[in-house]
């Protein structure tokens, strides 16, 4: 996983509920989250898997799925805490 984990980086979007002026973006191993803050607190959460991160010509599918940005982010932010697995901490 990224440095931060997922539900972290959501968080941190939900806490910049007045917007942001560029792309943010979260990167797993196969998985990609980008957010883009739209008008009227609106943000676009594309959400990309891609089975092989080091090959070009691999295939990729994509979704994108909007989210008010504040008490729906947040929401959605504690629920992946509850269905995702916290990260271990390197010893």
């Amino acid at each position: 996983w990224d440095e931060v984990w997922l539900a972290d980086f959501i968080g941190q979007l939900a806490a910049d509920y007045r917007g942001w002026p560029d792309e943010r973006a979260w990167r797993g191993d196969h998985l990609t989250v980008r957010a883009t803050f739209h008008s009227r607190g609106h943000v676009a959460l594309t959400w990309e898997l891609q089975p092989w991160v080091s090959r070009s010509d691999t295939w990729r599918a994509s979704i994108t799925t909007w989210v008010e940005a504040g008490e729906q982010m947040s929401n959605l932010a504690a629920d992946l805490r509850e269905f995702l697995p916290a990260p271990r901490k390197a010893s």
